[in-house]
């Protein structure tokens, strides 16, 4: 039973280290301007990312969207280049006919669907980054904005990201903080990471 215990916590000690080696990527840059309870507000400065457009339940459009971007930057490009990946990737569900530029991406749908977008490395701008293959991937320059955001880990789940999306809007409504276009969905590690080293975050917009 012992050697279980410790066979055990081996592998857990295996998976953590590769969980957290494989998620270490380029982050998006942003400042803390405010923590208050249950999330904190940032700002980030204008940046580029590479998204796409697609329908289905949540899980099926982050797989599908996942793999028609990373098609993008693992080659799928005019000049067959590798982009590096960076982290978040992010899920912002779209339900109206029509929706302007919110962050952080820009989506014109009919009907329900999902945005996913990859940020580009720091280093890339819309002059330098090659143009997708495919149709379906969009590179777009985002504006400095400000989110209030909340973090969690474990299961991302729909949900429980429901949850977490509803518990952030209500701290900010207890909090008079005006809110800009549609929750979004942040996930920063590989599929693979260990859901206890997992971070997650739902991200809203918010009027300066």
């Amino acid at each position: 039973m012992l050697n279980l215990f410790f066979a055990l916590l081996g592998l857990a000690l295996v998976w953590s280290l590769w969980g957290l080696l494989s998620s270490r990527v380029e982050q998006a840059s942003y400042e803390v301007t405010k923590r208050s309870d249950g999330y904190e507000v940032r700002k980030y400065p204008a940046h580029v990312v590479a998204q796409t457009s697609v329908r289905g339940s949540y899980q099926e459009a982050l797989n599908e969207g996942f793999r028609i971007v990373a098609g993008y930057i693992f080659g799928g490009n005019v000049k067959q280049q590798n982009i590096a990946m960076t982290a978040p990737v992010t899920e912002q569900r779209v339900e109206s006919e029509k929706v302007a530029m919110t962050a952080p991406v820009l989506a014109t749908m009919e009907g329900e669907s999902h945005v996913i977008s990859f940020g580009m490395p720091r280093n890339k701008t819309l002059a330098t980054l090659p143009t997708p293959t495919d149709d379906r991937v969009k590179i777009v320059e985002i504006p400095e904005k400000m989110f209030a955001v909340r973090q969690f880990s474990w299961s991302r789940s729909d949900a429980r990201i429901a949850m977490m999306k509803k518990k952030l809007l209500a701290d900010m409504t207890r909090d008079n903080l005006r809110v800009i276009g549609s929750p979004v969905y942040a996930g920063y590690n590989a599929p693979w990471t260990p859901p206890w080293l997992a971070r997650h975050e739902v991200m809203v917009e918010i009027a300066r």
